[in-house]
C-alpha cells in the first residue's frame, strides 16, 4: 500500500495488505514464496450453502531483512553510561554556560554562539540560557537603527534564530538588503557566507512572505554558481549540504553528528563545546541502544503473520477494552482507548478504499488520492499513541485539540506521504498498485513524470510554510516535545527517502547514516 507507520525516533513500518472488497468473514493467511496464499471458506448469511473462495496472490514488496542481526543488536555496549562521563558533561556545561553568559560579547557572535549550541544537538541543555540571551536582543531599542549596519549573514542568521524561537519578526527586516527597483544587491553574491545564512533563512517562510521566496531563489541560484568557484573547504562542504537539504527539514541528531566534523574545523571554535557536543552525542546514543535493543526481542518472524495478528488485536479492543488496562492513563484518570480506535478504524478504512481503487483498476486525481494517502501513511495512528506516550501531565485543552486532528497533523502528514511517493512509487507500480501523487498528477493533468515529480516537489516547499506557520502561532496549544516529535516525524521522511527507498532498499547511504546515529561513538579529545 506504500503507507508506513513509525516511532519518531525509530522506524517501525507496518504494511497493510488488503483482501477484495467483495470478501466477507475470517481470512486465513500463510506465507507462500514471499508472497501471501488467502483461501478461505466463507458462509453466506442468506443461505447455508458455502462457498469456496477464489486463491488470490497477494503482492509483496520482498523488503530486505535487516543486515543488524539481533545477536548484534543485543551485543551493544557503551562505556558512556559510567558516572564518570555524566560528571564530565557537568563540568563541561558550566563552561559552556559561562561563554553564553559573557556580557561583553557582541551581538553577532552571541548569535553564531546560540547557532552552534543548537546545530551540536545541546540547544536543550541550555534552553533558558538560551531564551535570556534572545530577550535581550529582541529588547534592544536601537535595533531598528543598526538595521543598516548589519552584514547579510547577520540579519539572516538573527531572523532565522528568532523565528525558530517563536519571536515575532517580518520579513520586511531584509528590505535594506535590496536595491532601488526591488532586487537583492549584486554585490552580496561574492558573500558566501552570507548567502548561505539568507538561503537558510528563507526556509523559515510563512505562506505569502514574496520577499523570502524571492531570497530563496535568488541564494539557491547564487550557491549553485558559488560552489563552482574556488571557496574555503569547509564552507563549500556546508554549501552542498544546505542544497541537498536545507537546515530547517533535517533531522536534528543525525544533523548534529554531521555539523560536529563541521564547528570542530571552524576558526574560533570553542573546544569545551567540541567536547560536550561529542560526549552528549555518545550518551544519548546509549539511550537509542537501548531502545532499539527492546525492540529487535520481538518477533521479527511472527511479523510475517500480521494480518492475523491484527485481527486478533483488533477483537481485543473492540470486546475487552474495560480489561485492556495496558492502554489506560490512570495517572491522568484518561482513557486512551476512544482515540485509539479512531485512528486505528480511519487507518482501516483508508486502506480498503486503495483497496477498491485497485481492484477496480480506479484512476484517481491528485485530491482524490491526497485526501486518502494522507491517513494511509499512517501518521495519524502514530501521532495518537506518542501523545499519550509522553511523560506529563495531559491538559483538558490538549486531549479536545488531539481529538480533533489539529491541522499539523494534516501537514505533516503531507510531508511523509510526498516524501514517500516520490522515492517509491514506480516500484510500486511496477509490483501492482493504485495510483500515487506523482501518477494522479500525471493522469489528471497530461504532465510528464518529470513534471509531475517537481510540482510534488514544489508541494512540499508549500506545505512546510504552512507547518511553519503553525509552528509559529501554535494555536493548538499542545506541549512543545509532541509539537517536535510531528515536526521532526516530517523530517525523518525527508532523510529516509532523500536518496531513494531507504526503509525498503538498504543502501551505503542509510547504512552509514544508522550507524553514525546507532552504532558508532565519537572519539572524545580526551579521557572523561
Amino acid at each position: 500500500m506504500g503507507g508506513s507507520l513509525g516511532h519518531p525516533r525509530m522506524a517501525l513500518h507496518l504494511y497493510i495488505l488488503s483482501t477484495p472488497s467483495s470478501s466477507k468473514g475470517f481470512i486465513h493467511c500463510r506465507p507462500l514464496s514471499h508472497q501471501w496464499m488467502i483461501s478461505s471458506n466463507i458462509k453466506c448469511l442468506a443461505s447455508t450453502h458455502s462457498t469456496e473462495l477464489t486463491t488470490y496472490i497477494r503482492r509483496s514488496a520482498n523488503y530486505q531483512s535487516s543486515i543488524w542481526d539481533f545477536d548484534f543488536v543485543q551485543s551493544l555496549n557503551s562505556d558512556y553510561k559510567g558516572e564518570a562521563f555524566k560528571r564530565k558533561t557537568k563540568k563541561l556545561k558550566e563552561e559552556v554556560r559561562g561563554t553564553l553568559d559573557d556580557g561583553a560579547m557582541g551581538q553577532l557572535d552571541l548569535l553564531e554562539l546560540i547557532d552552534d549550541i543548537e546545530r551540536l544537538g545541546l540547544g536543550y541543555l541550555f534552553e533558558e540560557e538560551i531564551k535570556k540571551a534572545l530577550d535581550t536582543i529582541v529588547s534592544m531599542e536601537d535595533l531598528a537603527k543598526t538595521r543598516t549596519k548589519e552584514s547579510l549573514h547577520a540579519t539572516a542568521l538573527q531572523f532565522r534564530l528568532l523565528r525558530q524561537h517563536g519571536y515575532e519578526v517580518n520579513q520586511g527586516m531584509f528590505n535594506h538588503l535590496k536595491d532601488e527597483i526591488g532586487n537583492f544587491k549584486a554585490t552580496y553574491l561574492a558573500d558566501a557566507k552570507g548567502i548561505l545564512s539568507l538561503y537558510e533563512a528563507s526556509h523559515l517562510a510563512f505562506e505569502g512572505e514574496t520577499i523570502l521566496e524571492e531570497a530563496k531563489n535568488f541564494t539557491m541560484t547564487a550557491l549553485k554558481e558559488i560552489i563552482k568557484g574556488n571557496i574555503e573547504k569547509n564552507l563549500a562542504k556546508q554549501v552542498n549540504h544546505a542544497l541537498e537539504l536545507p537546515l530547517h527539514w533535517r533531522v536534528p541528531r543525525l544533523e548534529a553528528r554531521w555539523y560536529i566534523d563541521i564547528y570542530e574545523k571552524k576558526e574560533n571554535s570553542i573546544a569545551a563545546l567540541i567536547e560536550l557536543a561529542k560526549l552528549d552525542f555518545n550518551i544519548v546514543q546509549v539511550i537509542h541502544q537501548e531502545n532499539v535493543a527492546d525492540l529487535s526481542r520481538w518477533d521479527i518472524k511472527a511479523i510475517g503473520q500480521l494480518p492475523y495478528y491484527m485481527k486478533i488485536c483488533f477483537l481485543a479492543l473492540f470486546n475487552s477494552v474495560n480489561e485492556m488496562g495496558y492502554f489506560h492513563l490512570k495517572e491522568h484518570g484518561i482513557d486512551s482507548i476512544p482515540f485509539l480506535k479512531k485512528a486505528w478504524i480511519e487507518l482501516c478504512k483508508a486502506y480498503l478504499i486503495e483497496a477498491k481503487w485497485y481492484h477496480n483498476n480506479d484512476k484517481t486525481t491528485l485530491k482524490e488520492y491526497l485526501n486518502n494517502a494522507v491517513i494511509t501513511i499512517g501518521n495519524n495512528v502514530v501521532f495518537i499513541h506518542s501523545f499519550f506516550s509522553l511523560q506529563q501531565t495531559i491538559r483538558e485543552e490538549e486531549l479536545d485539540c488531539v481529538s480533533q486532528y489539529p491541522s499539523l497533523f494534516y501537514w505533516t502528514s503531507m510531508i511523509v506521504r510526498l516524501a514517500n511517493d516520490l522515492s517509491t512509487s514506480m516500484a510500486e507500480l511496477e509490483r501492482g498498485d493504485v495510483l500515487k501523487s506523482i501518477q494522479s498528477y500525471m493522469y489528471q493533468t497530461g504532465a510528464s513524470k518529470e513534471v509531475a515529480c517537481e510540482y510534488i516537489r514544489n508541494m512540499i516547499d508549500e506545505t512546510w510554510k504552512k507547518i511553519n506557520n503553525d509552528l509559529y502561532t501554535n494555536d493548538f496549544l499542545l506541549p512543545q516535545p509532541f509539537i517536535e516529535t510531528m515536526v521532526n516525524h516530517a523530517r525523518m521522511s525527508l532523510c529516509m527517502y532523500q536518496y531513494g527507498d531507504g526503509h525498503g532498499v538498504i543502501d551505503d547511504e542509510s547504512i552509514h547514516r544508522a550507524n553514525l546515529l546507532l552504532f558508532e561513538p565519537i572519539p572524545l579529545l580526551r579521557d572523561a
